[in-house]
C-alpha cells in the first residue's frame, strides 16, 4: 500500500445499508463487521443521514472499525464546513476517519439541492483550494488530515493524484484501475469499490446486478466512464452481460477473490466490496460469508 495516514486494511466494506436501520443496530453492524476483519466501512451521501453524524455515531459506539466517505457531496457544505467538520472527527478518534469527496450528479446537485452543476471540475479545484484555507480556532489539527477524491475521468484523476492523497473510483471494473494508476502515477492512493453478487447462477446473478446497476448506468458521469473503457452504449443502457459481468462479480468464492485480486494487480491500494442482494437486511449475510474469503 501506498504511504497512506489512514490504515484502511486490504478489503473494506462499502455500503448504504445503514441507512436501512436504527442507528443503534447500524453501530453493532459496524462492529460485527470489525469483528469479521473488515477494517473500513465505506458509506454514502445521497438523501439519507448526514454522512459526518453516521461516522461520528459508529466511531463513538465502537473500538477499532474505520468510516470511510464514499462520498461526501461537495454541494452540500461549504468548504470550512467539511474541512472543519474532518478536523472535529480527526480530533475525536484519530486515525479512524477518511474524507471522500466528490461532485455527485447532475441531478442530484441541480434538481435536488438547487446548485450550478455546470462546471463540477472547476467547483471541485477551487473547493480544495478553500478548505486549505478554512480557519479553525478549535482544539484538532491545524493541517488537513487525508483526503481522497471520487474519480472516473483523466482530468479528476490527475487532480486527485495532484491535491489529494488519492483517488476513490465506484461502479468500477478492474480495467478502469489500470487505467487510473496509469494516470495518477506510483505515489497517490487507489481505492476503488467492487460490487459483488454471492450467487452462482448466471441468470439469479445477473437479475440481482441489474436491479442496482440501473440506477448508475442512467447518470452521465458512470455512462461516459463505461464508453471511455470501451463499452458500447447501447450495451451500457441495456445492462448486456457482458457490462454485468464487467461491473459486478458473481459465482464461486473463487471468482468473487479472483476479481478483488484483479483491482490489486492493476495497482490497487485497498478495495471496498459492496454486496449486493434483493433486500437490504440480507446485506450483512454477505458480509459473513465473503469475510473468510477475502480478510487474510
Amino acid at each position: 500500500m501506498a504511504n497512506a495516514s489512514v490504515d484502511l486494511g486490504r478489503v473494506g466494506l462499502w455500503t448504504g445499508v445503514l441507512d436501512s436501520m436504527p442507528s443503534s443496530a447500524a453501530n453493532e453492524l459496524c462492529a460485527e463487521a470489525a469483528e469479521l476483519g473488515f477494517q473500513t466501512i465505506w458509506i454514502p451521501e445521497a438523501v439519507g443521514r448526514d454522512p459526518f453524524v453516521m461516522a461520528m455515531r459508529v466511531l463513538e459506539n465502537t473500538t477499532n472499525v474505520k468510516i470511510a466517505t464514499g462520498i461526501a457531496n461537495i454541494y452540500a457544505r461549504d468548504a470550512m464546513t467539511m474541512a472543519n467538520a474532518q478536523r472535529s472527527i480527526e480530533e475525536a478518534h484519530p486515525g479512524r476517519f477518511l474524507l471522500g469527496l466528490g461532485v455527485s450528479h447532475l441531478h442530484l446537485v441541480e434538481w435536488v439541492r438547487k446548485h450550478d452543476y455546470s462546471k463540477p471540475l472547476t467547483y471541485m479545484r477551487e473547493y480544495l483550494s478553500l478548505m486549505q484555507k478554512a480557519r479553525f480556532m478549535a482544539v484538532g489539527p491545524n493541517e488537513l488530515p487525508e483526503i481522497v477524491l471520487a474519480a472516473l475521468g483523466p482530468k479528476m484523476l490527475e487532480l486527485a493524484a495532484s491535491e489529494t492523497a488519492g483517488a476513490h473510483p465506484y461502479f468500477v471494473p478492474p480495467e478502469h484501475t489500470e487505467f487510473a494508476r496509469e494516470i495518477m502515477g506510483p505515489d497517490a492512493l487507489l481505492y476503488p469499490e467492487q460490487m459483488v453478487v454471492i450467487e452462482e447462477d448466471p441468470d439469479t446473478a445477473r437479475s440481482i446486478a441489474r436491479q442496482h446497476m440501473k440506477t448508475y448506468t442512467a447518470l452521465p458521469n458512470y455512462a461516459n466512464n463505461l464508453m471511455r473503457l470501451g463499452y458500447e452504449a447501447g450495451d451500457i443502457e441495456n445492462l448486456s452481460d457482458n457490462v454485468v459481468d464487467a461491473v459486478v462479480v458473481w459465482g464461486t468464492m473463487d471468482s468473487i477473490r479472483a476479481r478483488v485480486q484483479a483491482h490489486f494487480d492493476a495497482g490497487a491500494d485497498h478495495v471496498c466490496v459492496q454486496v449486493l442482494t434483493e433486500e437490504p437486511n440480507q446485506v450483512p449475510d454477505g458480509w459473513r460469508t465473503l469475510a473468510p474469503v477475502l480478510i487474510g
